[in-house]
């Protein structure tokens, strides 16, 4: 879709666009297989410049994962320097890994032992400072494609049938 519509789709940057994640969960083993791991490497020098945000309109705010707990200004997204490199905290990690959670309001340890979960009221707070209305980000399985989260203010998108079984 990106090459047939350049000025259209805008591809952001997830969790499995990083060096450990894609080899584990076979990226790696399929370049190597099909073509090269030279061609392995060229993907990763492309994974390390894709923007890892986007705003759409300027009021539907787009994420692979979620929001950081260090994430004071959007001006700290617009400032990351690309190419860049997944650290193991902190908030860039958390654009990539934290989900939200309905049980939870602020802040709280995710059960995947990486970054955060968050709650509506999070989500609330985040879109209000920005004057956004909506979040649309990927990361988890849900039923039937998406997931509304937030009183319909996050929406969870996931395109991806029978990723690993589920």
């Amino acid at each position: 879709l990106k090459v047939r519509y350049p000025n259209h789709i805008f591809l952001l940057r997830g969790n499995h666009e990083c060096e450990s994640v894609n080899r584990v969960y076979g990226f790696f083993s399929e370049c190597k297989r099909r073509y090269s791991q030279a061609l392995w490497e060229a993907q990763l020098d492309l994974f390390s410049v894709l923007p890892i945000a986007a705003i759409i309109s300027e009021r539907i705010f787009c994420i692979h994962g979620g929001l950081s707990p260090s994430l004071e200004s959007l001006s700290q997204i617009e400032h990351l320097e690309r190419p860049l490199a997944i650290p193991t905290k902190g908030m860039l990690i958390d654009f990539l890994w934290s989900d939200p959670d309905a049980d939870v309001r602020g802040w709280a340890e995710s059960d995947r032992g990486i970054s955060y979960t968050f709650g509506a009221d999070v989500v609330s707070n985040f879109l209000a400072q920005n004057n956004f209305d909506l979040m649309v980000r990927a990361h988890q399985v849900v039923e039937s494609g998406y997931e509304l989260f937030a009183d319909r203010k996050l929406v969870t998108l996931f395109s991806a049938p029978n990723y690993c079984g589920e």
